[in-house]
């Protein structure tokens, strides 16, 4: 598991520890010493950086140098290291080894012959180590034979000494070495005893190595540009004593280390380039009391610099373990001191970082490393009590101490989410480092671990709560306004369960560990998780406005809960001297009392209220498209009656005594929002609105032969074009497929939709019924029978009549519609058009049949019976409106009676055949009695047609025919009014006849009578 926390070089917390008395023989020491803590291999077999690849990365809390990686400060780590340290036994300048030996002079494993006369010796117990708490690793010394991975029997075997572990542990390749030990060995000739502080190393070392000494020139540019970073981090970015922007020296030094960008540097002799870059590094440099140099030892740059080289007391081949040579390797890391600008109190606070880092960085399994941890935290805490502490200590302590802290308290205070059964045993560690830097950084002014172990309890079981809380069951998916209050109450019961377990969990798996530093841990964890669970049942009691059943269980739950933490309070505080009353005492009670009357009242206007929004959000919303074809019926309308059912059943089962006068409240209201409903579905037009208006009585005129010829040709010129009105191709007239619109389909939703909530009012009806008079809902497997056996229903009175009547309004709406506007160009606008013989109803009962047929495909079966019969009316009706009101394109004589007469047959039955018997045969002659009737005055001669009319107009008028009311000359005849109820019977269906029969005696007729127009 790759882990990420924040660098400990933003705010280095060294290991706060006074080191030992180094040994009195230094040579020997080192000489002789042998890497007894782990195995080794090349370091030029190693991964120059093997933490480049790694995920767990620190937020450093020093800051970050972008152009220096951790490569880079390793690198030069050790050049600084190995300048420091030249005058000790195994490195150039050490008096009691040769200076320098090329490759050529030196053993197989490429080291100075002097190394190979040390004599080994057993390396003792590390008193850094026993200091500590860490064990030793190994028995045995490791010998040079050993650090190649193989063996020869010829080779000499030896222990090895301290620089060729650092070599190694800081991953230096024997090549960058070789190379390093020759340049010193040339810089340094007769500078033996030059202090390493007073020496600019990179400036050294870049006059000294030239580009032949590398492999190739990139190589020599790379390894060029990283001396100049450093040059450049430790003089202008990160300098010991601050640079004024306009300094001359850093503006020259800036434009050597550019000019080095994207070309090496030129470092001869003579170079310009060089000189001005001694000169103003020197000039840098030497700013400053003393003759040290203050080239590396800025801030963070020198503390980075610093963890790279104590980096190196960790096997590189198990990374959770320090080399038992780690006494001699500080010792010898101590020589840089002065070089880097560290002083022992730096040196504790990084020391701590870096055992903390590698706990984390090597995931938390070495509980050896945070005991190092916490015991260098011991002497930081001793270095902050000293009234002598530089700036740059005080900053890499607050910073330091504040990233640890982060981590620490991240854990402890939500242990339960960061520890279990498993882990707990590094809560023990985890716990005293919180504690202990709290001490250090003043957060506790009690100083009492008692008290900071009390925090880390609450807050972290308020986190554990909070996550259970937030956790929750997963939400149903088909759920309503009124569900939700259902989820509320399960997540309250679960809420109950979840926390019995919590306070379970902690006494037996996280009070044992706490116990050491809080007399009562379990007694806090349950006083805070009461309080937690208390909060959360007032909210849920503020939101519930009646008593149901299910609040019922939450109460009954939350008392069980309550006394289960009682309990453990009780136990747990058994030895305290008052017996854990004081800790009882700050559990406040959970209050489960509460009126059952008001509650019940408040409870059925919050339903009621529900309802209403419901209503409302479906006169907003409400779009009249199916949930799904087994479900033709507006969504609306499912979530008010599913609404108006749980209201019913909870209010049934709230375990009350006497409730029969709040069933008057509840049906009343109800029975309210259904009609408010009702209302809403039915507004959705007049039939009237699409019926054609009557166009004016007009006389058919007698057109000459020529005429009638042209009119012909237009006729036909105008089909195959498609410009007259209403009328398509003849293709396109035989096309059988329905042509029923939208807004038709979503008023046989609408119709669906009625019915729907009609069979839903029956059940709501008997449901009423059965429960008043049974006080209280059946058990399930009885309900049927016994709601058959009730009296004939009682309820919801005047719902019921306002349903009836809407569906019979949207059912002849949905039946106008579909032939008067959707089907207008088969029937009005197309049937008979110009010529009875070429606009037969045959295309348009082939549409019909199909539109009948997605009707009965759209409507549920019980809404099928009347609206197909509402639409055999709207058929017939349009059938008379083309024969008696069909306007200035239709004209008939007496040969077109038999085909009408055909037509109609043909209307006829398709409403017989429509479905399985949707409308009785009986039903259909019936309703067509009248047109019938009307086509029938279509085959009386045109005389009997006006004799007829004259006796019914007289009639109708009250004047009596042949009482000066004739048809002698006509001239008496009144004009009868416009009905619009077309019958045989009917003088103003009798004059539309004359008005559309064309031959010359009806056109005289209503000439000389009504002095009617001529058709245009």
């Amino acid at each position: 598991m790759h882990l990420r926390i924040a660098s400990p070089f933003v705010s280095l917390r060294l290991l706060p520890f006074s080191l030992p008395p180094p040994p009195t023989d230094l040579e020997s020491m080192t000489r002789h010493l042998s890497l007894t803590s782990i195995s080794y291999t090349d370091a030029g077999d190693l991964d120059p950086d093997p933490d480049g690849d790694l995920e767990r990365e620190f937020e450093c809390p020093f800051g970050r140098i972008d152009s220096l990686g951790r490569a880079d400060l390793r690198e030069a780590a050790y050049e600084i290291f190995f300048t420091c340290c030249r005058s000790s036994p195994g490195f150039v300048g050490s008096r009691s080894s040769l200076n320098y030996y090329p490759a050529s002079h030196t053993g197989g494993e490429g080291y100075s012959k002097s190394w190979g006369s040390s004599a080994g010796m057993t390396v003792t117990r590390s008193r850094i180590k026993k200091a500590l708490g860490l064990n030793a690793r190994r028995s045995s010394p490791l010998t040079t034979g050993m650090t190649s991975g193989s063996y020869s029997p010829g080779r000499t075997r030896r222990p090895m000494t301290s620089a060729e572990i650092m070599r190694q542990q800081m991953r230096v390749t024997r090549q960058s070495d070789h190379r390093m030990r020759k340049t010193l060995t040339r810089a340094l000739v007769g500078q033996a005893g030059k202090k390493a502080e007073t020496i600019i190393l990179p400036l050294e070392l870049l006059r000294q190595l030239k580009p032949s000494e590398f492999s190739d020139m990139k190589e020599y540019h790379q390894w060029q540009r990283r001396q100049l970073k450093i040059i450049e981090a430790g003089l202008l970015h990160y300098p010991r004593h601050p640079v004024e922007r306009q300094n001359p020296a850093a503006l020259l030094l800036q434009e050597v280390i550019r000019s080095s960008e994207f070309k090496p540097l030129d470092t001869s002799k003579n170079s310009e380039a060089m000189r001005s870059l001694c000169n103003s590094v020197a000039a840098l440099a030497g700013r400053g009391p003393g003759e040290v140099c203050h080239w590396v030892d800025g801030y963070p740059l020198n503390v980075l610099l610093y963890l790279a080289l104590l980096h190196s007391v960790f096997d590189l081949r198990e990374e959770t373990v320090v080399l038992d040579e780690v006494d001699e390797l500080v010792e010898l890391m101590k020589k840089t001191w002065a070089t880097l600008g560290i002083n022992r109190m730096i040196h504790n606070v990084c020391f701590t970082w870096l055992f903390f880092r590698q706990y984390i960085e090597t995931g938390e399994i070495e509980p050896d490393l945070m005991s190092a941890t916490l015991a260098m935290l011991v002497e930081v805490a001793h270095d902050v009590k000293k009234s002598e502490r530089e700036a740059n200590y005080v900053k890499l302590l607050s910073d330091t101490l504040r990233v640890m802290q982060s981590w620490a308290e991240m854990r402890v205070l939500d242990y339960h989410d960061r520890f279990d059964r498993d882990s707990v045993s590094r809560m023990e560690q985890v716990v005293p480092l919180a504690i202990s830097i709290s001490k250090i950084t003043g957060d506790d002014p009690s100083n009492s671990p008692e008290e900071r172990v009390n925090y880390y309890i609450r807050s972290s079981m308020r986190n554990a709560f909070t996550k259970i809380i937030e956790k929750g069951p997963s939400p149903q998916e088909d759920s309503i306004i009124i569900e939700e209050d259902d989820d509320l109450t399960y997540i309250l019961l679960q809420l109950a369960k979840d926390t019995e377990e919590l306070a379970l969990v902690e006494k037996e798996i996280f009070s044992p560990v706490l116990k050491k530093w809080h007399p009562v841990p379990t007694a806090a964890a349950t006083v805070t998780i009461h309080s937690c669970f208390g909060i959360v049942l007032r909210q849920y009691l503020t939101k519930i406005t009646c008593l149901t059943n299910e609040l019922v269980h939450v109460l009954q739950s939350a008392g069980k809960l309550e006394k289960l933490l009682v309990q453990m309070v009780v136990e747990d505080s058994a030895d305290c001297e008052d017996g854990g009353k004081g800790i009882v005492r700050e559990m406040i009670p959970y209050d489960v009392d509460s009126t059952i009357a008001s509650l019940l009242e408040k409870w059925i206007q919050e339903r009621l209220r529900t309802g209403k929004e419901c209503l409302s959000r479906a006169k907003e919303t409400e779009s009249w498209m199916p949930k799904s074809k087994n479900e033709p019926y507006a969504q609306s309308a499912v979530d008010l009656m599913k609404v108006a059912k749980v209201t019913m059943d909870e209010f049934f089962e709230i375990p009350v005594g006497t409730r029969d006068h709040m069933v008057g409240n509840l049906e009343e209201g109800l029975e309210s929002v259904f009609q408010e409903y009702t209302a809403f579905v039915a507004a959705c037009g007049s039939k009237q609105s699409y019926v054609p208006s009557l166009p004016p009585l007009t006389r058919c005129n007698q057109d000459s032969s020529w005429a009638k010829i042209w009119k012909r040709a237009t006729i036909r010129c105008g089909a195959g074009t498609g410009s007259m009105p209403g009328r398509g191709s003849a293709a396109d007239m035989h096309k059988s497929r329905p042509s029923t619109s939208r807004g038709t389909q979503r008023l046989f939703i609408r119709l669906n939709t009625l019915h729907y909530l009609l069979a839903h009012l029956h059940a709501l009806d008997k449901s009423l019924s059965f429960f008043s008079r049974n006080g209280g809902p059946p058990h399930s497997g009885h309900l049927a029978s016994a709601t058959r056996r009730l009296s004939p229903s009682y309820h919801f009175g005047l719902a019921r009549p306002k349903l009836q009547c809407a569906i019979q309004h949207v059912s002849e709406l949905a039946a106008y519609r579909l032939i008067f506007l959707d089907m207008r160009h088969l029937f009005y606008e197309g049937l008979y058009v110009q010529s009875v013989a070429e606009a037969r109803i045959h295309s348009g009962v082939c549409i019909l049949k199909q539109n009948l047929t997605l009707l009965v495909s759209i409507l549920t079966d019980r809404a099928q019976p009347l609206a197909v019969k509402e639409v055999m009316k709207a058929a017939f009706e349009a059938f008379l409106m083309v024969l008696l009101a069909g306007g200035n394109d239709r004209a008939f004589t007496l040969v077109d009676y038999d085909s009408v007469v055909e037509d109609f047959q043909s209307l006829k039955r398709v409403f017989c055949s429509c479905g399985e018997g949707l409308v009785a045969e009986g039903v259909v002659e019936r309703e067509a009695e009248v047109a019938e009737g009307i086509v029938a005055l279509m085959a009386l001669p045109t005389e009997r047609l006006i004799e007829d009319f004259s006796i019914v107009a007289c009639e109708a008028s009250g004047m009596g025919f042949g009482n000066g009311c004739n048809n002698g000359n006509g001239a008496k005849v009144p004009m009868p009014p416009t009905t619009g109820r077309w019958n045989r019977a009917d003088p103003n269906t009798v004059l539309r006849v004359l008005c559309h029969r064309n031959d010359e005696v009806a056109n005289e007729f209503l000439k000389r009578t009504f002095q009617l127009a001529k058709r245009r």
